[in-house]
């Protein structure tokens, strides 16, 4: 028997107490966002946490998450992380607790049903002060813990999701109440079976954390060669141990990721700040175009120069619509 369901004294079915408030909860995420964003795009109500509304399925994007609790209130998405896919949708929540190259594609999305989410970033000081405060600081396991993963959305973590969107209507009230609820929030996520996943944003032992040290090394010297055997050392780590924790944290090894986040940047720096691509090749740390070139290709499917161009004209044929 479905466990959202109960039989009442007359044998019929009846959903349960806790789908009811998941089903009035996600209704309201829904009302509420879709008021917010009223054509496709993305609205920031509070700061930290942003709306995104999408009317129909994506290209896949390429992205740098920061540290971030997602939740869709209506569709569904897929996060790649290397090689390994993420999916989730109205019943499920996202959590992100380290700076990571993904590949997110929205799934299931159309005019009269849009795609609607929330991220909220996680703050490490905040979330330290809340595991601290509610006397969560001890850790189940002292294994590497994967900086993604996917849960189910439980009644009470979706009911303080709706309460701070709510509150987002009343920037008066926002003011004093909005830290309160973010920090609900972050303590039912400490609470549920992502704890680990989150302790690990500010827990000093752990090899999680060293590699999130790692990971924001990577990001302050995009251009530089990745000293592996240096970095290892000051995290007190072998050279193979290294390797073998970065990988089960970013399901990639150093250089894959390194090459990633170059690759990311460098087609930032050509949409956003109208780099050419061997300008765009040096800045990131690439010394050969024909290499760059080669590399971009594989990661986005075509190369640079194209990719600009085609850019460049969705952005003319959406201007005259």
């Amino acid at each position: 028997m479905n466990k959202a369901l109960k039989i009442n004294g007359r044998g019929v079915e009846q959903p349960s107490p806790e789908s009811v408030r998941l089903n009035s909860g996600q209704q309201e995420l829904i009302d509420r966002i879709q008021r917010a964003v009223r054509t496709d795009g993305t609205a920031e109500p509070l700061p930290g946490l942003s709306f995104h509304r999408s009317s129909a399925p994506g290209e896949p994007l390429h992205s740098v998450y920061d540290p971030v609790f997602c939740v869709i209130a209506q569709g569904s998405k897929e996060v790649f992380l290397g090689n390994e896919r993420y999916l989730y949708d109205a019943a499920h929540y996202l959590i992100v607790t380290a700076n990571l190259p993904v590949v997110a594609h929205v799934l299931e999305a159309s005019p009269e049903h849009p795609y609607l989410s929330l991220r909220l970033k996680l703050d490490p000081l905040l979330v330290s002060s809340v595991m601290i405060e509610a006397g969560r600081t001890a850790l189940s396991q002292r294994a590497s813990v994967r900086a993604i993963n996917v849960s189910p959305l439980d009644s009470e973590l979706l009911d303080a999701v709706v309460r701070l969107v709510r509150v987002a209507d009343t920037p008066e009230e926002a003011h004093f109440l909005a830290p309160l609820i973010t920090r609900e929030i972050i303590y039912r996520l400490l609470t549920g079976e992502q704890c680990d996943r989150l302790r690990y944003i500010v827990v000093q032992n752990g090899n999680t954390h060293h590699i999130a040290r790692a990971i924001e090394w990577f990001r302050k010297e995009i251009d530089q060669p990745p000293p592996i055997e240096r970095v290892a050392q000051e995290l007190g780590m072998s050279v193979s141990s290294f390797h073998h924790h970065f990988k089960a944290a970013t399901a990639m090894s150093p250089l894959q990721f390194q090459k990633r986040l170059r690759l990311q940047e460098a087609r930032r720096l050509m949409l956003g700040e109208a780099l050419d691509a061997a300008s765009a090749a040096f800045r990131v740390g690439y010394q050969d175009a024909s290499h760059f070139s080669r590399e971009y290709k594989s990661l986005f499917g075509v190369p640079p120069t194209r990719d600009v161009q085609q850019w460049r004209e969705g952005v003319r044929q959406l201007a005259t619509q």
